[in-house]
């Protein structure tokens, strides 16, 4: 009996492990705004704006309404720092929505938001303009369940649906493992001899995974950094028309507690 009273205990043990390192999500019936950052560290003019990334949720914009990531893009590491969060995936998506917007130039920082290009993110005219957001209904569902079991990658699960669109292969999902807390000591560079933090840092894509009727499921396997802590990690999933940059909704897991 007590053999047995110590397999169930040991039982209930490893489920409530599994429970806790394991955590889902639904996406908002309203529409979330993504809020895109292109950043760099050798960029003199990058911090202020990552600050007001760091700033969004304790002013507010909870993910319910707001999913925020920094994608940190190399093309600036030429001029003496190379920045670690650097990918050049960002630098190619970054390009690419220039290219939808038939932009000129690219630059950072810059701020996309909900796919086009938004430079009135430091003032009330951001607040407003993520309010309208909200009040629109989503035109896509999308769902997540994170497993953190293991310490070197996520393992992630995502489901998503189109409502009222009708299917193309220009509807996409996009996945992203992200990290908060971040620190870096810049030692050259414009940014040279200066403490930079950074929160919401995407470090692996997924993506884009196209729909197939209108729906999709996939199970994908999100790399961390080295030394990343994986309590102060998590997964971002949104879905986006390839084809105009528009985004049909966005949502942010954090990793559960375990």
């Amino acid at each position: 009996m007590r053999m047995k009273l110590l397999l169930l205990a040991a039982l209930a043990l490893s489920m409530g492990t599994a429970q806790a390192a394991q955590c889902t999500a639904k996406s908002s019936e309203k529409t979330v705004a993504l809020v895109e950052l292109y950043t760099s560290e050798g960029c003199d003019s990058c911090p202020p704006a990552d600050r007001w990334l760091s700033s969004l949720g304790p002013k507010g914009f909870a993910p319910d309404r707001v999913v925020p990531i920094a994608l940190h893009v190399d093309y600036w590491d030429y001029i003496g720092w190379k920045d670690p969060y650097a990918r050049e995936a960002h630098s190619a998506r970054q390009r690419k929505m220039a290219k939808l917007a038939r932009a000129a130039a690219i630059y950072t920082p810059q701020v996309l938001l909900q796919g086009q290009d938004f430079r009135r993110w430091s003032d009330g005219a951001f607040e407003q303009a993520v309010s309208k957001i909200n009040a629109q209904p989503a035109k896509a569902r999308i769902s997540l369940t994170l497993n953190t079991l293991r310490k070197d990658a996520f393992e992630v699960e995502a489901a998503a649906e189109l409502l009222g669109a009708s299917p193309s292969p220009e509807f996409a999902l996009f996945l992203g493992a992200y990290e908060n807390k971040l620190l870096s000591e810049v030692k050259a560079g414009e940014n040279r001899g200066k403490s930079l933090p950074h929160d919401y840092v995407v470090l692996q894509w997924a993506g884009p995974v196209e729909f197939k009727g209108g729906k999709l499921a996939e199970r994908h396997l999100l790399p961390l950094l080295p030394k990343a802590v994986p309590g102060h990690s998590g997964v971002v999933a949104f879905v986006q028309n390839r084809a105009t940059g528009e985004v049909l909704q966005a949502i942010m897991l954090p990793a559960c507690p375990g």
